[in-house]
This record gives structure tokens, C-alpha cells and sequence, in this order.
């Protein structure tokens, strides 16, 4: 009767531990997650995602979401590993709800993808990870496999029928199932170890992080003209060693974003560069008059913090201008976006209702809100339902805060607070279904001391 309650009790506990407790639960981690990179190419904004993949070798699912109108544009997709130059292609197309291109990898680890539209290129460094078993998924099912042969191999050969023997298949089973359950039951103290293909552990870095990026901004041609097609190129340097800044990672779900503004605002874009080499950012754009234009770039190197860069650059005026439209602008078109379509590289549809500012003369560092309606269903773009991007007027100050609501709420509402008292030129942005709309305004801001 000992034996035969003790053999129940085991078989009873396998039972509840092997339903009511899932192993892999435990185990949420990042290799499975997707990768998102937006990237501005071929005219348009595009979001790349790399879907997380299970097993390699096996498939790999890439797709292109476009946010702004676009007709059945083809982007060429080409993978390579890293570490032994094995290479797939494929094509995929961008549309709102896109199709996802398959391709097959190998390997995990470091690879490339390259992107190919528009006669644009970008070259997308990123690791396929498969989630590594852990020892505690082998002590559970190793435990449950012993206590299961015991007892099968036990009935099978007669060995329960002897009360010595069955003692030693039942104190075996349970200590199967006695191992298994403290797995179990201690597994999720345990910090889950690196999938395979993470890259190797970063030694501890002295003072905390990596250092600054110091960046060097240039034009092609190096005298771009209003109205005329021009690439921005954004060179990325190590502020200790002078190396190219090659270790980027998504922030926001891109590798860098590039605020560009009109010296008086009248032009605006926000765009994801695209890498084209070790270091290197670029962009296509149009500016559609002559003047100072100012870059600021928002980026995230590995191991290290976010970081604000900011940089200028001259447009000419062409021939055909005329004097008159010397780029110098007015306060009356301050904060005003141009929404011509013209430009190459994120121009986005401007439009919407004024956004409301409470309280309306906001005091300089104390918290204010601006809430703006949408003008249909907002879904997200760069992980966030919204984005509010504020300049002062002389450009030497950036902020950047997003909406954190839900995704189709047509009421966005952000908190931000100003540093210092003055003007400042302010643009709301959103998607809907299939563009990026861009709401520009202006505020001002009074004195703590001069507020009631």
C-alpha cells in the first residue's frame, strides 16, 4: 500500500506540474521580438521590419510598410551574414499592409541587409536570434523523462510486483519529479542566459558609456540650389578615437532622426537617413528657397545614452530667382510648414486643426499641454501614436516628446515644458491609414517671474 501511494502521489504531481506550469513562459525575450527601422528612401517614408525567426535554418520574413501614398514601389532586399558572406535576395513591396518577402538564413549572428529603391541604397546591420534553451528546460523535462521510464520500465519488467524494486522505481520516480519541480519553481529567479547569436558581453566602460558622437554635415553638390534635388550626408566620428560611429542602435524605431528647419521655420521635415557606409547618414531633399537651414539629429549609440546633434547648412538661389526671394523669410510665415510635395525624402501632408495650448501663454519650465485633433484614425509610426517637435527661434534648442495614448484615438494630447521664455515654432505629427500629417504652429512662452 506504501508503494502504491507513493507511486500515485508522484504520477499525481507530474500531472499538476506539467499542466499548470509552462516552461517556456519564463522565457520572454528579445529573439523573438520584430526589428523596426524606418528609413526615407525613393521619396517616401518606409518602414522596414524584420520579423523575429524561431529556428535557423530557417525562414526569414521581412516586409516595407509604407506611411505616405505609394504605388506598388519594389524594394530590393538582399541579406548577408556577417561572418561567413553567405547571401539570399528577395523583393518585397511597400504598402500600408504589405506582404511579407521570405527569405532563408543559416546562421544566427551578425548580418547585413541591404535595401535597394528609387536608386537609393541603405545598408541595415542586425542579428538573427533564436532563444537558447535553458539548463532549467532540461532538469524539467529531464526529471519528468526519468520518473516516466521508471515507472513504465517498472511495470514492463515486473519490478513493481517485488517490494524492494518497487521501492527503488518509486523513490526514483519521485525524485524525477522532485527535480522537475523545483526547476520549476526556481527557473524564473534565474536570469535567462543570451540567445544565440547576441553579440559578445560589453566590458564595463569607463565613466558609464561610450563617448559623444562629434558629426561632420555636408552637401552633394557642396552649393545645393533652392528647387533643385540635394544630398544631405551626415558623417559620424567617435569623439575619442575618430573612427567612424559604426555601433548605432534603433532609437524610436530608427537608427537616427533628422530634424531639418528653415532658419523661420517655413520648412520643415523629419526623416530617417539612410546608412550607406561605416558611419555615414544620408538623405535626398529639396528646399524650396535659398537661405540657413538647420540639421539637428537625434541618435543612440550601443551601450551608451541618446544624444542631440546639431549642424547648418546653406541652400542658393538659382539664377531664375529673383532677388526678393533671398531666403531671409518673415515672423509672419514662422512655424509655417511647406506642403507642396515637392521635396524629396519626407514631406508629409500638412493640415488639421489648430492644436490648443493650455495654458495658453505657458510659463517657462512648468508643464503645459497641447492636445490636437486628428483628422481620422491614428496608428502608430515610430512606436508612438505621436510625435511634438519644438524649436526656438534661433534654432539652439530641440525637444522631441511623443503621445503615449492608444493606437485610433483621434485626440492626441502631449505634456511639455518650455525652458525659457520666447517664441517657439512647434509641429504636431501623426499617421493615419496612408499618410503622415504635420500640424504647424507657434507659441509663446512668459517668464516665471512675470506669470499670475
Amino acid at each position: 500500500m506504501r508503494v502504491a501511494r507513493l507511486l500515485a502521489f508522484a504520477a499525481l504531481l507530474a500531472a499538476l506540474l506539467s499542466t499548470g506550469a509552462s516552461p517556456a513562459a519564463a522565457h520572454n525575450v528579445s529573439a523573438g521580438a520584430d526589428l523596426r527601422i524606418a528609413q526615407t528612401i525613393a521619396g517616401t517614408e518606409l518602414t522596414v521590419v524584420v520579423k523575429g525567426t524561431t529556428r535557423v535554418p530557417g525562414p526569414l520574413r521581412i516586409g516595407i510598410i509604407a506611411y505616405q501614398p505609394v504605388t506598388g514601389l519594389p524594394v530590393a532586399l538582399e541579406v548577408r551574414s556577417a561572418e561567413d558572406g553567405r547571401t539570399v535576395t528577395g523583393e518585397a513591396v511597400a504598402a500600408t499592409d504589405p506582404r511579407y518577402a521570405e527569405l532563408r538564413v543559416e546562421r544566427t549572428g551578425p548580418h547585413v541587409l541591404t535595401l535597394r529603391a528609387g536608386g537609393e541604397s541603405a545598408v541595415v546591420p542586425f542579428r538573427v536570434l533564436v532563444e537558447r534553451g535553458s539548463g532549467a528546460e532540461l532538469l524539467i523535462y529531464g526529471g519528468f523523462f526519468v520518473a516516466g521510464v521508471l515507472l513504465v520500465g517498472g511495470l514492463l519488467t515486473g519490478a513493481l510486483a517485488r517490494p524492494g524494486s518497487a521501492m527503488a522505481v518509486a523513490a526514483g520516480a519521485a525524485a524525477g519529479v522532485t527535480v522537475a519541480a523545483m526547476a520549476i519553481v526556481f527557473e524564473p529567479m534565474v536570469p535567462p542566459g543570451p540567445p544565440d547569436g547576441a553579440a559578445p558581453p560589453v566590458t564595463a566602460l569607463a565613466g558609464g558609456g561610450r563617448p559623444y558622437v562629434q558629426e561632420r554635415v555636408a552637401t552633394e553638390p557642396a552649393r545645393p540650389v533652392a528647387g533643385e534635388e540635394f544630398t544631405l550626408r551626415v558623417d559620424l566620428v567617435d569623439g575619442s578615437t575618430g573612427r567612424p560611429v559604426d555601433d548605432l542602435t534603433a532609437h524610436h524605431e530608427a537608427l537616427a532622426h533628422l530634424v531639418i528647419t528653415s532658419e523661420d521655420g517655413s520648412y520643415f521635415r523629419h526623416v530617417h537617413p539612410l546608412r550607406t557606409g561605416p558611419g555615414r547618414l544620408e538623405v535626398r531633399l529639396r528646399a524650396d528657397r535659398p537661405g540657413r537651414y538647420l540639421a539637428h539629429a537625434e541618435l543612440e549609440r550601443e551601450d551608451s545614452g541618446g544624444q542631440l546633434l546639431a549642424a547648418s547648412f546653406d541652400v542658393h538661389r538659382s539664377g531664375a530667382q529673383s532677388a526678393a526671394d533671398d531666403g531671409t523669410g518673415s515672423d509672419a510665415n514662422a512655424g509655417k510648414s511647406d506642403s507642396t510635395g515637392s521635396d524629396v525624402g519626407g514631406g508629409a501632408v500638412t493640415g488639421g486643426a489648430v492644436p490648443v495650448v493650455t495654458p495658453a501663454v505657458p510659463v517657462a519650465g512648468r508643464p503645459a499641454t497641447i492636445e490636437v485633433d486628428a483628422t481620422g484614425p491614428v496608428r502608430p509610426w515610430l512606436g508612438m501614436a505621436g510625435h511634438l517637435i519644438v524649436r526656438d527661434r534661433d534654432g539652439a534648442f530641440l525637444g522631441h516628446v511623443h503621445e503615449m495614448g492608444s493606437p485610433g484615438s483621434r485626440r492626441l494630447r502631449f505634456t511639455f515644458s518650455f525652458p525659457a521664455e520666447g517664441r517657439y515654432l512647434a509641429w504636431v505629427q501623426y499617421a493615419l491609414a496612408d499618410r503622415i500629417v504635420t500640424v504647424p504652429f507657434t507659441v509663446e512662452v512668459s517668464a516665471q517671474e512675470n506669470a499670475r
